[in-house]
């Protein structure tokens, strides 16, 4: 049976819960990960996105051009779960060889290239390296009682009245409980240290754990209903994960479970976590601990949604799943990845996606085809695709 059967037409928000819990739509949620910056420059210089796209720093923000593409948006009710009492500025410590040396706000030292495609830069040093650093670090950053954590009422009624009524979808973002770790150590770091010292190693995922613990419950003890949750680790190579699947059964799992239970205490059942790489050993373990949503599920990292959905059933919910290379390749094979991925939207609990942000190199006429056949496929019907503003550039 396929889902993509319903006559009425749904809201943005009907539409997203019914397609996660298998029921009927109009048509499967169409949404989309963003594009490298490179990418929106170049589509930018050229004519094809609009000149107010551009912000006074020279960004363009993903949202805009999303929207362009008629992908639906979600409005995020949050609270800082993470750093706090950052005052510094990044400083430049070295400049050799078209490079310059930097350290962060945070004291993590990274090398990158002054001009050209920037991507993940070369990390030199990290500020926690053992357990007197990780309590340095602790008490300047991630102090549990910082009033920075704390939502007035005041800003919770503007955030009630906020998302009243709204047919846009409204969740919280709870962040990370290794990825962040990762971050002020890395990878090698973090690594060793679950096998070195693997109750230092805990003892910081627990930290994580009861800030979420003391923030979350304002949000959700107010009255404001959330329709999801989300996350974010990115702790898999291509290769498999960073950590061994016993570590973050025994040592990780327990403490996402309880923060998981939080939100599904309030309703909350669609809870999905970001994480590149290979994620297969993984998935059990964050499926027993609440997390039931993987993206952006990268196919060239041997993740495959028709396979996964075989191994783990309907249990699984899926975002993303279509390889961002066949956009580098021809009309002819973007056509065949969503032939591919088919099935999985006609039974559901599966939106589908680029696996990664769009890259850079990927034209813009390739990338209207992209859209357009996706809305097809989605079940969108051919008016409201033709209203598509990117569309009909």
């Amino acid at each position: 049976m396929d889902i993509r059967n319903q006559s009425k037409k749904l809201t943005e928000k009907e539409r997203f819960l019914n397609v996660m819990h298998y029921k009927n739509v109009d048509r499967i949620t169409h949404r989309e990960f963003g594009y490298w910056d490179e990418l929106k420059e170049d589509w930018y210089n050229k004519g094809y996105l609009p000149k107010d796209f551009m912000q006074n720093n020279g960004h363009i923000p993903d949202e805009k051009v999303e929207m362009f593409f008629g992908c639906e948006q979600r409005i995020d009710v949050g609270v800082n779960v993470w750093l706090t009492n950052v005052t510094k500025s990044p400083e430049v410590i070295e400049e050799k060889g078209g490079k310059r040396k930097i350290r962060d706000p945070l004291g993590i030292i990274f090398e990158e290239i002054k001009d050209g495609t920037r991507t993940i830069p070369h990390f030199l040093d990290f500020p926690i390296k053992d357990r007197k650093t990780w309590k340095v670090f602790r008490d300047e950053f991630l102090r549990i009682d910082d009033p920075v954590r704390k939502i007035s009422q005041v800003e919770l009624d503007k955030l009630a009245a906020t998302v009243k009524n709204t047919d846009k979808l409204v969740g919280t973002h709870f962040g990370s409980f290794v990825g962040w770790i990762r971050d002020m150590m890395g990878f090698e770091n973090i690594a060793m240290l679950s096998f070195e010292d693997p109750e230092l190693f805990e003892e910081m995922v627990a930290h994580l754990t009861e800030i979420k613990m003391k923030c979350f419950p304002q949000i959700l003890n107010s009255g404001i209903k959330l329709d999801y949750a989300e996350g974010w680790e990115d702790i898999c190579f291509n290769s498999g994960p960073l950590l061994n699947p016993k570590v973050f059964k025994e040592r990780v799992a327990p403490h996402i479970k309880r923060v998981m239970d939080l939100f599904r205490k309030q309703g909350i059942d669609v809870i999905w976590t970001d994480c590149d790489g290979k994620i297969d050993d993984l998935i059990p373990y964050f499926m027993e601990a609440g997390i039931n949503c993987m993206f952006p599920f990268e196919v060239n990292a041997s993740n495959d949604p028709v396979e996964y959905r075989k191994r783990f059933g309907k249990e699984l919910l899926i975002m993303g799943g279509f390889n961002k290379m066949k956009l580098l390749e021809s009309k002819d094979a973007v056509l065949a990845e969503f032939k591919r991925l088919d099935p999985l939207l006609s039974q559901g609990g599966f939106i589908p996606h680029i696996d990664h942000r769009c890259p850079d190199g990927v034209s813009f006429e390739m990338y209207q085809y992209y859209i357009k056949e996706k809305c097809y496929f989605l079940g969108m019907p051919k008016e409201e695709i033709e209203k598509i503003e990117g569309l009909r550039k």
